[in-house]
C-alpha cells in the first residue's frame, strides 16, 4: 500500500472543495449521485478507498473544461444581461421623472408641495422601477462576487 501525505484537514478541505464544485455545476442528477456516494463511504473507507473510488468516478464521468467553460460563458451571459436591464430601468426611471407626465397622471397628486407642484403616481412608478433596477445591479454584482474564488 502507499502513503498519503493528506491530513484529515486538508482532505475535509478538498471535500468541501469538491461539494461546493458539484452544487454549482451543470452534471446531471444521475451523475452527482453518484459522487454524493464517496460521502456516505467517508464516515466508514479508509483515505486510499476514497481515493480509489473517486478515481473511478471521475474516469466513467466526463466532467471536463469544455463543460467548466460552457458553464462560465453562460454565468457570464446572464450576468450582462441582468445588468444591461439594471441599468435600462434605471434609465427609463430617471427618463419618466424628467420628462414631463401626460395629464391623466398629473391629475393624481398624492402629496402637494405647493398648490402647483408636488409627487404625481408617475413620480412613484419611475422610483418603483429605479429602484427595481438598483436591486437588479446590487444583486447581479453581489452574486458575481460569490462565484468569484479568493
Amino acid at each position: 500500500m502507499s502513503e498519503s501525505n493528506l491530513d484529515s484537514e486538508s482532505v475535509k478541505t478538498i471535500q468541501n472543495k469538491f461539494n461546493k464544485a458539484l452544487e454549482v455545476s451543470d452534471i446531471n442528477k444521475h451523475q452527482i449521485h453518484q459522487f454524493k456516494k464517496i460521502d456516505q463511504l467517508s464516515a466508514t473507507s479508509s483515505r486510499e478507498e476514497l481515493l480509489d473510488e473517486f478515481s473511478i468516478l471521475l474516469t466513467n464521468n466526463r466532467i471536463d473544461n469544455h463543460a467548466t467553460r460552457r458553464f462560465i460563458r453562460q454565468q457570464r451571459a446572464s450576468g450582462f444581461v441582468l445588468i444591461a436591464i439594471a441599468v435600462v430601468m434605471i434609465g427609463l426611471g430617471f427618463a419618466m421623472i424628467i420628462m414631463p407626465a401626460p395629464p391623466y397622471f398629473e391629475m393624481f397628486t398624492i402629496y402637494y408641495f405647493n398648490p402647483n407642484d408636488g409627487v404625481t403616481i408617475m413620480d412613484v412608478i419611475s422610483l418603483l422601477i429605479i429602484l427595481a433596477g438598483v436591486y437588479l445591479l446590487i444583486k447581479t454584482f453581489y452574486q458575481k462576487n460569490i462565484a468569484r474564488p479568493h
